[in-house]
């Protein structure tokens, strides 16, 4: 390729050639630079292959560089890379392995004829030794995310199914992407490639910069993988090679932490394994997995919806209903007044109608259902025909009902207000019963109310479930902020860090929007308690917690002083207690504001009728009058 810039000192200078005005003469030379570079042992190759890449993700739909060969160019420079050492250890030839399958990725997640062009031109077989770890880690990650693009469209998903390894590889490393980069990269500083952190911060520096990053990769090294993974579970025929136990335990866990809250994480995958008779079976007999669906189906996150239609399903279907049905319904009950999540309408209805057919089909023998699950489905059966008869009841005897309601709730405020926590709870119920149904912001309260009574009882299920209900009825969805709190609070008494964590940051996110002055932040500063609380979940659902437990950066459960690989100062993660929690901790059940009634802690133990705690005290609990 002949020089074309003057003040240019490097023949054939890629970016030179861009600059060319006569579109035949730069496509005449774009096509020979190409052809020539995997040939070339130049120094500074891998400035016009970093511009090729920020070109391939500033426009992926240009057909110019596809038409001239990018795809053969790139594939060879990753053979080049894998089979010559001494080449790629030369300058900072490095990173075009990595650049050339970041370039292939972009160019093929949009278009399914570059798609074409890319299996034609041989990308598969080089990426493929990417995913097997020739290189390292970052190489792997650009290489899944390639595959996972020519696996999505149907005309090239044949091409990369022939290649056998590529599941169990992506499987593999589904499973053990946060170990690999937590070991490999993040656990030991000085041993990090210098290439990696570069990559990593691309010019911002810094090793919290690297930390964060490294986090943000490694999730989506896994999340890749489960994309991967989830264009073969649409295929029937690959379903017994994913539907492993060991893999399916650990699929609800694969969230992708808070950096790729836009991706459909293990419980994706999930559905697509329940869409199908043959994946459901083992699905429904993997130990825990229905318990993790249901905790993601009551959540208030993205993924809520894929769950619910993963319990459906697995009850749908006769041979996996009696399997699942005692876990699954008392989720399902809760989740029973949506009306619309997202794009999917009258799901409550829909909900109502399968635990109906469960009812009416599975009769008696060993496979019934309990008794309990059997009066769950009852009481809501109950409930929907109590709505049909209140569309026929006189709007006055309506209103009857509805100050019969408010009575007793008061009555329940006054109860609580005096300590007897039991008692308000059994007034809330009463007031429920009598309450309309068709009333949402009435039974939102009481729902919200009864969960906190819960909460100060030590029944975190009980709470879960009504501050679950509470969400439902919320107009709008999964937005009412106290019982986004309440329910908050009860997760982190089971353990359950990831939860707890989505609905604090929900939490947050609606004080920040309220008009409620006991809510409202005070000059935009996060309530106390309430980033206690996200400090603690952030640490227990870290990325690397597992990982770091198994390798010594963490030494046993709830141990986080060395977690991120550094001293910490305990005090900074003291919990808080709710003597000095004050204004901001207390809830929306309270009509009456004397701090005075929270000071003594002492005080506060004599005050309520509850049994004695067990154990530790819920740290982030926090008492207040009802609304």
């Amino acid at each position: 390729m002949d020089k074309v810039s003057p003040d240019c000192p490097y023949p054939g200078c890629f970016f030179c050639v861009m600059k060319e005005g006569n579109p035949s003469k730069r496509r005449a030379s774009i096509l020979k630079f190409f052809r020539e570079l995997p040939s070339q042992d130049d120094d500074g190759q891998v400035l016009p292959i970093s511009g090729l890449w920020n070109t391939a993700m500033a426009h992926p739909n240009d057909p110019e560089f596809i038409e001239l060969g990018i795809f053969e160019c790139m594939a060879a420079l990753i053979w080049k890379g894998l089979k010559n050492r001494r080449w790629l250890s030369h300058d900072q030839n490095i990173y075009i392995p990595y650049y050339a399958a970041h370039i292939i990725g972009s160019y093929t997640m949009n278009m399914e004829e570059f798609a074409e062009s890319a299996v034609h031109a041989g990308v598969i077989p080089p990426l493929v030794e990417l995913l097997r770890g020739r290189l390292t880690w970052v190489e792997q990650r650009v290489a899944v995310r390639a595959l996972g693009h020519l696996a999505t469209y149907p005309s090239t998903f044949p091409n990369v199914a022939n290649h056998g390894e590529i599941l169990e590889l992506s499987i593999q490393l589904a499973m053990s992407s946060l170990e690999i980069v937590y070991s490999h990269f993040y656990q030991y500083v000085d041993r990090r490639l210098s290439y990696h952190c570069d990559l990593l911060t691309r010019g911002m520096g810094g090793v919290e910069m690297e930390s964060r990053k490294s986090e943000e990769w490694a999730s989506q090294l896994q999340c890749w993988s489960l994309q991967l993974i989830n264009c073969f579970a649409f295929k029937p025929e690959f379903l017994p090679a994913i539907c492993k136990s060991e893999f399916l335990t650990k699929l609800p866990g694969m969230w992708g932490g808070l950096v790729n809250e836009n991706s459909p994480a293990g419980i994706g995958l999930l559905r697509t394994i329940c869409h199908h008779k043959l994946g459901r079976g083992p699905v429904a007999s993997c130990p825990g997995l229905i318990e993790a669906l249901c905790n993601i189906a009551r959540s208030s996150d993205d993924w809520q919806y894929m769950a619910i239609d993963c319990l459906l399903w697995l009850l749908q279907d006769p041979s996996t209903c009696h399997k699942v049905i005692d876990k699954a319904v008392p989720a399902l009950v809760d989740l029973a007044e949506i009306t619309t999540l997202g794009d999917h309408k009258k799901l409550g209805d829909t909900i109502v109608n399968v635990l109906q057919e469960c009812m009416q089909s599975q009769g008696t023998g060993r496979n019934s259902p309990s008794s309990r699950t059997k009066e769950q489905i009852e009481e809501l059966l109950n409930s929907k025909q109590r709505l049909k008869w209140e569309k026929n009841m006189p709007k006055e005897d309506l209103h009857i009902k509805q100050a019969a309601a408010l009575v007793v709730k008061l009555e329940g405020n006054s109860l609580f207000s005096s300590g007897n926590i039991s008692g308000a709870a059994s007034k809330y119920s009463e007031a429920l019963a009598l309450c309309p149904v068709r009333s949402k912001k009435e039974r939102v309260v009481l729902y919200s109310n009864r969960a906190q009574c819960h909460l100060l009882l030590q029944q975190p299920l009980a709470a879960i479930s009504d501050a679950t209900h509470a969400l439902c009825l919320h107009n709008p969805l999964n937005r009412h902020a106290k019982s986004l709190w309440r329910r908050a609070q009860a997760y982190d008494m089971l353990g359950l860090a990831k939860e707890s964590l989505l609905d604090a940051i929900l939490f947050i996110n609606e004080c920040s929007q309220s008009n409620d002055p006991d809510l409202s932040l005070r000059q935009n500063k996060v309530p106390d308690y309430a980033e206690r609380l996200v400090k603690k979940q952030m640490r227990a659902a870290w990325l690397f917690r597992e990982a770091a437990i198994k390798h010594g950066g963490v030494h046993c459960e709830g141990d986080a002083g060395d977690m991120y690989g550094q001293e910490t100062d305990d005090s900074e993660w003291e919990t808080a207690s709710e003597s000095d929690i004050g204004n901001d901790g207390r809830d929306e059940m309270g009509d009456e504001d004397d701090d005075s009634e929270w000071k003594n802690e002492d005080e506060r133990k004599d005050k309520y009728d509850k049994p004695p705690m067990k154990g530790k005290i819920h740290d982030f609990q926090y008492y207040s009058l009802p609304r």
